[in-house]
């Protein structure tokens, strides 16, 4: 019987059972009846008899299982069919708990279901559940059960049970399958799809949801899937499916999606038209992603387009010679280059190559492929090759033999290496060697003759070597062989500390350089010798020795002694030249001193006579107290700024305000511009960062410069005698300079005299010595700075002075 059959015998048989059931019950009450009863009872009793016997003959031999259990699920029945299908006879299943035949995870499943018989009665119900044989083995049943009343009124439950293990097995095996496509589609990245041709609905596979990364729920469209398409290929999309569905043909084609993060996924889809009996079409398909392969093919052309570069760019050519057909099996496109045909002459034999080697190196390459492929040992060699326009290229190449299945060599595979810079640069080397061993001869002969001479000492510190030199009244180089380098100098014992650390330098092994120190020449007199070192090691790293060059540097020292000793004198004379000047100026001193005194004075006896009133003044007292400290301390200052002036003392440079240090001269020189009727305009430009100098110097050149503004205008009758000192920032060659200007209007600069006048002992006036100039530019050079001087465009002469403005450290 079919499956279905089984199921309506099931159903029609369980109905006569239950039929049975109720004529058993009938049967019984009839019994008990019966000696009341007539004789129509008596045939209805039989009737009843007949019927109970037909059900019983149903139930022993009907093909389906029956079960017949009480509330607690004792079995109280089961007919021999059913048992047999378990393995078991009715005898071996009556009385035991109908659990037994179900499995441990199923039985709380199969006493709910019984609790839903027995409460709603006369009802029936269906569920599939697994059962367990004698055997152990599995068998699948559809149940249909009923709860209903017994004669004394309790409740009994009849299960009908259909064996489906077939179907669920087949069932099983389906979704089994269904997980092997879905995973190899997975696994694949391969996903299949159906598209109608009357209606364009696509049915996808889930690999087919997840490669378009959409919603599974979602029903798929043409329109879905070509706003996922690259808008670049969808025109030739669009163009494939139209083409396939007006042919019903096949279709094959590749194509790209641009994914919502803006990633691109590569798609190879194959569709088959299928025509169904009743006319239906359909494509069925499966689309691939290939985005790895496409993205491996598309690295695989960059690394052969950068190798085709880098040998472009390296000029190596590689190459692959088939040993029997005595042709080339590759070549790469350099190879043609090298040789200096166009790349795209893919049809040229190798005998054209080979005609443009050589001669004379031509048969040198033949032997040595001819013992490569004897031997079966990868060679070497070079040879040169003529371009059509003439030049020659030297190549070097290797090859390497590649063995075959029968053991001899199939193919030889190897590189060409454009090497003609390298060839010409060894070339240029060894004529560099050649030449630097004349310049090394050279080099010693220069040592040999030059005034300076090269030293070498050993781990102790001893000389080893010293070169020789033709200056005879230098020192004795042969002579100091062998001495220790503290033992050679006359100093050492004048000057300890100083060779003391040379010698912790020494024994430290580091490099010194400018040791000077005094020695004697050939006749004994005393010279100055500056060295330097460098500490020698082998490759293992232990101390050789040092190695070095000495310089006589007696003319060296013996003139900064005679500048140091000019320094000084001129430092003495500009000393002198202060004091002369303040005899000058003595009259202005006088009356700068006199002027605080008088009003000292004058305030000392204002107060005396407020305190000899009745009663005393205190307050005015003390106001004239406060102005006699006042004028004592102005007075004070006139005289420091006076001796600080005359004081014979090292220059000190300190940050100074220029604009302050103007009015300190000006007021020192007062008296003089009073005498000589000369008015000053000052014209300070305000906020002038400080400059860095020595005070009493910069003061001396102002002063020096006033006065001789006002010796320059001694003769101005008509002309005003003005004098301008001005004072600004400027900004020349991307450095701060501070500009003093001190303007006259006097007789001016004669002509050719505006630098003369700086030289010393040049002078315009019957008196002079012609030193101050000369003085003023060396204080104001001493101070990094420059003074100039320059002719008015009417009358007089300018004086400039542009000194340094410090700059800020930047780290």
């Amino acid at each position: 019987m079919m499956p279905g059959q089984i199921a309506k015998l099931g159903n029609s048989a369980a109905q006569f059972l239950l039929g049975g059931l109720a004529a058993l019950r009938s049967l019984g009450n009839a019994a008990k009846d019966e000696p009341a009863a007539g004789e129509g009872r008596r045939q209805d009793n039989a009737d009843l008899r007949d019927a109970v016997k037909q059900w019983r003959q149903v139930f022993e031999h009907n093909p389906v299982m029956y079960f017949m259990v009480d509330p607690a699920g004792t079995v109280l029945n089961v007919n021999p069919f059913g048992a047999a299908q378990l393995g078991y006879t009715a005898a071996e299943l009556t009385g035991q708990s109908v659990l037994n035949v179900f499995f441990e995870e199923d039985r709380d499943f199969v006493r709910r279901c019984v609790g839903l018989c027995l409460e709603t009665v006369d009802q029936s119900h269906t569920w599939e559940i697994r059962k367990i044989r004698k055997d152990g083995s599995v068998l699948w049943v559809r149940e249909n059960a009923k709860a209903m009343l017994r004669g004394d009124g309790t409740p009994l439950v009849l299960v009908a049970c259909e064996n489906i293990t077939q179907r669920k097995e087949a069932e099983d095996a389906l979704r089994q399958s269904e997980a092997y496509l879905a995973q190899a589609q997975e696994l694949s990245r391969t996903g299949s799809f159906g598209l109608s041709l009357a209606t364009r609905e696509a049915v996808w596979s889930r690999e087919t949801f997840r490669i378009f990364q959409c919603d599974p729920e979602v029903r798929p469209t043409l329109d879905f899937v070509f706003q996922r398409i690259h808008p670049e290929d969808r025109d030739a999309v669009s163009k494939t499916l139209d083409r396939a569905f007006r042919d019903v043909e096949d279709f094959d084609h590749e194509y790209r999606l641009l994914m919502p993060d803006g990633s691109i996924k590569y798609l190879h889809s194959v569709a088959r038209a299928v025509r169904h009996g009743s006319g239906y079409i359909e494509f069925v398909g499966a689309v691939t992603d290939v985005t790895t392969a496409k993205e491996a093919e598309q690295r695989l052309r960059r690394s052969e387009a950068y190798l085709t570069e880098a040998q472009r760019l390296s000029h190596t050519s590689s190459w692959a010679w088939d040993v029997r057909r005595q042709e080339f099996a590759y070549r790469s496109a350099e190879l043609y280059r090298l040789f200096g045909f166009d790349p795209d002459q893919i049809d040229l034999s190798a005998r054209a190559f080979q005609q443009r080697i050589l001669a004379e190196d031509f048969g040198r390459i033949v032997d040595m492929e001819r013992q490569a492929i004897q031997q079966k040992q990868p060679f070497e060699v070079d040879f040169r090759i003529m371009r059509p326009d003439g030049s020659v290229r030297h190549v070097h190449t290797e090859g390497h033999p590649v063995i075959g299945g029968d053991g001899d060599v199939m193919e030889i595979i190897g590189t060409h290496v454009d090497v003609t810079e390298q060839f010409a640069a060894k070339q240029a080397l060894r004529k560099a060697f050649d030449e630097l061993k004349q310049s090394e001869q050279r080099f010693r002969d220069y040592a040999e003759t030059a005034s300076d001479w090269f030293w070498e000492t050993g781990p102790d510190h001893r000389i080893t070597r010293i070169s020789e030199h033709a200056d005879t009244a230098g020192a004795v180089p042969t002579g100091v062989i062998g001495l220790a380098r503290w033992d050679i100098p006359p100093d050492a014992e004048l000057e300890p500390e100083k060779w003391e650390r040379h010698r912790a330098t020494l024994d430290a092994h580091l490099p010194f350089r400018d040791l000077v120190y005094r020695s004697k020449d050939r006749n004994g007199s005393p010279i100055y010798v500056r060295t330097s070192g460098k500490p020698l090691h082998d490759a293992n790293g232990s101390f050789l020795g040092y190695r070095g060059v000495s310089s006589d540097v007696t003319a060296a020292i013996r003139a900064e002694q005679a500048e140091e000793a000019l320094r000084k004198a001129q430092a003495e004379l500009a000393h002198i030249t202060r004091v002369t000047m303040l005899g000058e100026l003595a009259a202005s001193i006088a009356h700068e001193i006199n002027q605080p005194l008088a009003a000292v004075i004058s305030n000392a006896d204002a107060c005396i006579g407020w305190i000899d009133r009745e009663p005393v003044e205190l307050n005015a007292a003390r106001r004239s107290v406060e102005w006699i400290v006042e004028d004592a301390n102005r007075a004070s200052e006139v005289i420091r700024r006076i001796r600080a002036l005359a004081k014979k003392t090292e220059i000190e440079m300190a940050p100074l305000d220029m604009n302050q240090l103007v009015r300190e001269t000006v007021a020192l020189v007062r008296r003089e511009l009073a005498t000589h009727a000369v008015s000053v305009r000052m014209e300070l430009a305000s906020a002038l960062p400080r400059v860095c100098g020595d005070r009493i110097q910069l003061q001396q050149v102002l002063i020096n410069l006033v006065m001789n503004g006002i010796e320059a205008m001694h003769a101005n009758v008509e002309r005003p005698r003005e004098l301008a000192i001005r004072s600004s920032q400027v900004s020349e060659h991307g450095e701060g300079r501070m500009l003093v200007t001190v303007t006259d209007r006097g007789v001016g600069l004669g002509n050719g005299a505006t630098e003369r006048i700086f030289t010393p002992f040049f002078t315009t006036k019957p008196s002079g010595l012609g030193m101050g100039l000369s003085i003023c530019r060396s204080i104001i050079e001493a101070h990094a700075g420059r003074l100039s001087a320059f002719p008015n465009d009417g009358s007089g002469a300018t004086f400039q002075i542009a000194l340094p403005l410090p700059t800020e450290n930047t780290s």
